[in-house]
């Protein structure tokens, strides 16, 4: 087990309950709010995660030690007793002393922290004969001591400067917007539920762009601290390299992913200067192709509004009577910017942050919360709008997944440079695109797999949906370099889309991550990016960035096609039917009735959804919300009778009859005799699971005649895989 430590989280006034949410979405467990900073006990790992992903936190505190200080002298013989050889390299070592006191006799913090400095600068020079330098910048070890009430808390600040530094800000305008006040505003705002709804967000006064970049980072799912070169446990002695390393992989894994999920963003200024300096930092967090920036006074806005989602967050940072602008002139502005949400953004929400709340009444719009934040030295209020008309879901079109801004040049995308095994992946998906290409316009799909770990260093899946395209990096061996796998990874993001000609933007790469509770099935924009492909001459929606999987199983195309060959004139029923795709193909094959059982409502709606698509609706068709487990019990005592049941469980799935937990290969006997019981006497069940090592126990299920057809089921563009899943022919025995 990792070794314990206890850590010190500080966040600036008003932020705390935003850390406490957002320590508990990084899992990490044992918190206790102070005055100012949140404790934990966790490990290493954890406490960098923290640095890496927390958007709000300040510093990250390691303390090493407590003592009494009354005295200067006590100070410094308690700081020079310390083992500062465990933290500190003995040879070329830099350090830096933060010193904060609180109703404590050293009251003059200057002095305190040279005082420190001297005793640990004197235990080396004792020790070793030689002596840390001074860097106030970035020293290899920063030191935090807090006197309270005489008592010192002595700890080594692993943000090593505070955790607003992201790394992009390459270019300032008068007065900018701190990134963690910008990430506040936003986690406020509700901007990660919003984005995930396919929300857009404009910033009209966006300055140096913060809240553009921090919203497309939060949207995206981009660690907040991933573009940073300098922390505070760098070269701090028992900096562990491996986790740190594993954790910006994995990081830069999820920014891949997340990229493709970024809703459309749009800012700009009627000031040229901050619309470039915008830019540059735009540039710098790489997110030049999702972030729209263009000179505009504030009263061009409306114009746009028809290009732009009909739901979207308007957030901005006007100025201050404080620092810029006097408050005398500032009524106007908030007018303006009320009149303008209300005449051509009727269906967004607002959020402005100003040092006087007053100003905020003369919008006219509805407020619905307030919440107390400091900008610097600035006592403020963030002010939160309502829609003036919110949208009706039904109301809801397409969004569009791109903004194209009439005011900026088109910039066309630069060659790719290619290392050599990148030159052989990109020959490799030329190679398969062309040989799949006339079998699948001939067989009438839009969407299949073109590529399947055909090379080693290169082990993705990638398949085509129309001119979309679906990545999936397999987990890599535990031998390679997280920092080199990442290297090849983001080489073929950037491949793919040159040779299938598509933009960045239709190129999803998925992360497979731990979801928690309803996660999975939490609908994520699925009404503005799904889309339709085509199969066998049926249609189906497919999203692919907002979910565990897309909504098509590729691989279980034959299979279906032979569901379709087998329905005619029988009831069909589909258990874990996920989004129906088999009911579709049963209904094609003109089946009586069709049923489509799943615990899911997110994935029956999609279900049905499909099956409308294809023409088929009424009651023949039947969508029950049930754990399948508990429904075939219950399905047996009314004796219901099918004559044809497609059976695709989930490796594992939570069930409350199987010991708490369904496992595919110790539970499936017990479930197919289940499914079983409800054939007809000429019935038939067609069984499959992806799971690679299973084995079907054919001695408990001797009451049917079993046939393996996986080999059958194997679809063309999966003959790489032979393994993707198993599939059986279950019938009664006569």
């Amino acid at each position: 087990m990792a070794k314990q430590h206890k850590f010190t989280v500080t966040a600036a006034r008003g932020m705390l309950p935003l850390l406490a949410e957002e320590l508990k979405q990084l899992g990490i467990k044992n918190t206790k709010q102070d005055q100012g900073n949140i404790r934990f006990t966790g490990t290493l790992a954890e406490a960098y995660t923290v640095c890496l992903w927390s958007r709000v936190a300040i510093r990250v505190l390691l303390p090493i030690a407590h003592l009494t200080a009354e005295t200067p002298e006590q100070l410094y013989e308690g700081i020079n007793a310390l083992p500062w050889e465990d933290h500190i390299n003995e040879l070329d070592s830099t350090i830096a002393v933060d010193f904060n006191s609180f109703r404590s006799k050293i009251k003059h913090t200057q002095y305190g922290a040279q005082r420190v400095k001297d005793a640990i600068v004197d235990r080396f020079r004792t020790l070793f004969g030689q002596r840390p330098s001074v860097d106030l910048y970035q020293p290899d070890v920063r030191i935090n001591v807090y006197l309270k009430h005489n008592q010192a808390t002595v700890s080594i600040d692993l943000s090593g400067e505070s955790l607003h530094k992201r790394g992009y800000r390459v270019s300032n305008t008068a007065a900018p917007l701190k990134e963690h006040l910008a990430a506040a505003i936003l986690l406020s705002a509700e901007w990660p539920k919003l984005a995930r709804q396919g929300w857009a967000l404009i910033d009209p006064m966006c300055g140096s762009g913060t809240f553009l970049i921090e919203a497309a980072m939060i949207a995206a799912d981009i660690a907040p601290g991933i573009l940073r070169d300098y922390y505070g446990f760098s070269f701090w002695k028992q900096h562990d390299k491996d986790i740190w390393k594993q954790l910006k992989a994995d990081a830069e894994r999820r920014r891949q992913a997340g990229l493709a999920r970024c809703p459309v963003i749009v800012g700009g200024d009627a000031d040229a200067s901050a619309v470039e300096a915008a830019k540059n930092n735009i540039a710098e967090a790489g997110l030049s192709d999702r972030i729209h920036v263009s000179q505009r006074d504030l009263l061009e806005w409306p114009r746009l509004a028809t290009e732009l989602p009909k739901t979207g967050l308007f957030v901005c940072n006007p100025p201050y009577g404080e620092r810029i602008g006097r408050t005398d002139e500032l009524h106007y502005l908030y007018e303006s910017l009320g009149n303008i949400i209300n005449e051509s953004f009727a269906g967004w929400r607002t959020a402005l942050i100003t040092d006087n709340a007053q100003l905020g009444k003369f919008t006219g719009l509805t407020l619905f919360d307030t919440v107390p934040f400091d900008n610097g030295p600035i006592a403020c209020d963030v002010l939160f709008y309502r829609a003036p008309r919110p949208v009706r879901t039904n109301e809801l079109t397409a969004s569009p997944t791109q903004f194209v801004d009439d005011e900026e040049e088109s910039r066309e995308q630069a060659p790719v440079e290619m290392t050599e095994q990148g030159a052989m992946f990109a020959n490799r998906l030329k190679k398969n695109k062309k040989h799949l290409a006339k079998w699948a316009r001939k067989s009438g799909l839009s969407c299949y797999r073109v590529y399947d770990a055909d090379l080693p260093d290169y082990a993705l899946a990638i398949d085509l949906y129309d001119d979309h395209i679906h990545v999936q990096e397999y987990a890599p061996p535990k031998q390679i370099d997280p920092e080199k796998a990442v290297e090849r990874l983001q080489e073929a993001m950037q491949i793919i889309p040159e040779v299938f000609e598509v933009p960045v933007t239709h190129v999803a790469l998925k992360v497979r991550k731990k979801q928690r509770g309803k996660e999975q099935y939490e609908a994520q924009a699925a009404k503005n990016q799904r889309f339709e492909v085509r199969e066998n001459g049926l249609r189906f929606w497919v999203n692919l960035t907002d979910y565990l999987d897309t909504g098509l199983f590729l691989d279980h195309r034959d299979t279906r096609q032979l569901v379709r060959e087998l329905a005619k004139g029988k009831d069909f029923l589909n258990l874990f039917s996920y989004t129906g795709s088999a009911s579709v193909y049963a209904a094609a094959g003109q089946a009586r009735s069709t049923t489509s059982v799943d615990m899911s409502n997110t994935y029956l709606a999609w279900a049905e959804d499909n099956m409308k698509l294809n023409g088929f609706v009424g009651e023949l068709h039947q969508y029950i919300r049930a754990n399948c487990i508990e429904w075939l019990e219950q399905a047996q005592e009314d004796e219901k009778r099918y004559g044809l049941i497609f059976l695709d469980p989930p490796t594992f799935s939570n069930s409350s009859r199987m010991e708490g937990v369904f496992d595919i290969q110790r539970d499936h006997s017990t479930l197919i005799k289940q499914a079983g019981a409800l054939l007809t006497s000429d019935g038939e069940l067609i069984f499959s699971t992806n799971r690679r090592d299973f084995e079907l126990d054919s001695d408990a299920l001797n009451q049917f005649v079993i046939e393996d057809i996986s080999t059958a089921t194997i679809p063309r563009d999966f003959e790489r895989n032979k393994k993707i899943h198993r599939c059986w022919r279950i019938k009664p025995r006569s």
